[in-house]
Parts: structure tokens; C-alpha cells; sequence
């Protein structure tokens, strides 16, 4: 049976600002919560102004502080923006207050442009560094060991779940080595999806956190009433998708009844290519495509996510998807 679960980017609205938009996150998670969604996974960007959810970890605290039993997570931490000790005591205290609700996902980019990682005195060579951090950062929420000399406190002893997220065939690669569970971005990076999943597949070596793979993928899912009402939802995305393309990312806009009033063919081009998975429409159109989905790719978990202009309707896009997969 396939679980389902949640990815928000705590997205600013045109005309909102973070406090609204971290308000509203919250409002989105209880609504998850209350849905029975497995999981409500956070996301760490930088420089980005349509997005508040760059101190994950802080937000993470706050969700889970106003749920009650989903489990809540980064997808993901960029782990080379940080030392592993520092995200070690930070997800160390998540799990202490929160017994059995965290999820550490990592990913090894950046989230950012080459200056804002600078201004977060880190460095793209950092990446290179990635699975030797891994490495560390699982040893630190590991029972510490003896003549060990650096441990986290709090962190030792937690062994908070590590994912590792991936949008090409290097994490694949590598949390089939480390025996780790392994989630695939195609909400925005869907050209490697079905070659990563097999690559973590044929290469997955048994740990003592999994004896077999454990995979997860991200679809974009818009939900209203009728298929025309969720084509309309989905144009806040479809411009989000644009801003970035075109390197001037901003905040969420309104939807529009006609995206080919505000976008160009070239622009419509690059949104539809990375709408490959995506479930858009009514309650059986919704239904038929997470199926779909879930049957092409054979993951254990699939993560919803949409970038939906008003609270209400972000919502019921979830109720929706809820209702939908209940007949799976």
C-alpha cells in the first residue's frame, strides 16, 4: 500500500509577507494532520522571496509543535551549507521534544545561487564533500561510542530517520550504498526520475536502517471541484516555475484564468516540461493520475506538493487529494 504525504514551501503571496505565509504553513499542516497524510516535509531555500521556510529547521519545530501525529521533516536540509554537528544538535532538540515525529531529508545542492552561498559561508566544493558529511552526521545521531571526543548534545542516541533526496542519479548512487531510504524531486526535476529509482533499486546494500529500498516521489497536485478549477489553481505555479526559469524568482502571484496572458510559448514550454508528473483536475481525474503515478514508478511513498495562491483553496486541494487516494 502506497503512503501519502506532504511537501510545503511555506510559499509568500503577493500582498502577504513570511508571517502570513508561515501562518498559513501551519494552517496547511493541521489540515495534513487532520487528513492522515504520513508525513509534512519542509524545504530550505535561499535569496528566495517567495519562500520562508529557509530556517527548516526552525519551522520544523513550530509544525510539529501544532500537530499532533504526522511526522514532520525536511525535504530537505542542503546539508552543504552546514557543518553535520550543527544539524545534528538541531535535529537532536527536534526529536527530543518531538519522541518519533522527525524525518531528516538531505539534499547536496546548495538551494541557492553561488553569492548567497558565500554570504552562508559555505561553498559549492562542499558538495563534493556530501557523502563523507552523510557519514558524519549519521555517526553523530548514532549512540556515541567509546574515545569518542566531539558528540552532539542534544542528538547522540536520537537516530532521527536520514533521507537522501535527490533530483539526479548521484544521491541514488549513494543512498543505495549507505542502505538509506531515497526520495526523487520530479515536482521540478522529472527527466532522471524513473533511471534514479532504478539505479537505487539495482544498487541498495542492506543496513541496519533498512534490509530492503525504501523510495518516495514528489508530484505536483492540484485539486478543486472541477478539472477547470484546478487548471486555474495551477497557474500560481506555473508562474512561480517561470520567475525561476528566468532567474527572477518572486513572490507567489494570483491565479489567471488564461496563463497565455502573462507568459510567453518559450516560458509555457519550460513550465509544462517540468508539470510532467503532475495531477491536475476533479476528484477522479486526481484519483486516476496519483495512481497512475504510483503504479509507473512502484515507490512506497508518494509526496504531494502545490504552490497554491490562497489558503482556502490550498486546503481543499488537499481534502481533495485526501478523498481521492482514499480509494486507492
Amino acid at each position: 500500500m502506497t503512503d501519502f504525504s506532504v511537501l510545503d514551501l511555506s510559499p509568500i503571496v503577493e500582498g502577504g509577507d513570511a508571517s502570513r505565509a508561515l501562518a498559513e504553513t501551519t494552517a496547511y499542516a493541521q489540515a495534513a494532520d487532520r487528513l492522515g497524510f504520513k508525513r509534512f516535509w519542509l524545504a530550505e531555500h535561499h535569496n528566495m522571496p517567495g519562500i520562508a521556510s529557509s530556517a527548516t529547521a526552525v519551522v520544523i519545530g513550530h509544525v510539529a509543535g501544532a500537530t499532533t501525529t504526522i511526522r514532520v521533516g525536511s525535504g530537505g536540509v542542503m546539508l552543504p551549507n552546514h557543518p553535520p554537528l550543527v544539524i545534528a544538535e538541531q535535529f537532536g532538540t527536534l526529536a527530543s521534544l518531538y519522541p518519533d515525529r522527525i524525518d531528516l531529508g538531505l539534499g547536496r545542492a546548495p538551494g541557492t545561487d553561488g553569492e548567497t552561498a558565500r554570504a552562508l559561508r559555505r561553498y559549492f566544493e562542499a558538495a563534493d564533500q556530501f557523502p563523507r558529511d552523510v557519514l558524519e552526521l549519521q555517526a553523530f545521531l548514532d549512540d556515541p561510542v567509546d574515545g569518542q571526543r566531539v558528540t552532539a548534545w542534544p542528538g547522540a542516541g536520537t537516530k532521527v530517520p536520514i533521507w537522501l533526496l535527490g533530483s539526479s542519479l548521484f544521491s541514488a548512487e549513494l543512498a543505495a550504498h549507505l542502505g538509506l531510504p531515497f526520495a526523487f524531486a520530479s515536482h521540478f526535476a522529472p527527466e532522471l526520475l524513473m533511471q534514479a529509482l532504478q539505479t537505487y533499486r539495482a544498487g541498495f546494500r542492506p543496513s541496519k536502517v533498512l534490509s530492503e529500498p525504501h523510495s518516495l516521489a514528489v508530484i505536483n497536485v492540484f485539486a478543486a471541484e472541477t478539472d477547470a478549477a484546478a487548471l486555474r489553481l495551477s497557474t500560481s505555479m506555473q508562474q512561480a516555475f517561470a520567475a525561476v526559469v528566468t532567474g527572477k524568482p518572486g513572490r507567489v502571484k494570483p491565479p489567471v484564468d488564461d496563463i497565455t496572458t502573462v507568459l510567453d510559448p518559450r516560458q509555457i514550454a519550460a513550465v509544462q516540461s517540468r508539470l510532467t508528473y503532475a495531477a491536475i483536475g476533479g476528484r477522479d481525474t486526481v484519483r486516476d493520475k496519483l495512481a497512475a503515478f504510483a503504479n509507473q514508478t512502484g515507490v512506497d511513498e508518494v509526496m504531494v506538493t502545490g504552490m497554491v495562491y490562497d489558503l482556502n483553496d490550498r486546503v481543499r486541494s488537499l481534502e481533495i487529494t485526501a478523498e481521492a487516494v482514499a480509494g486507492l
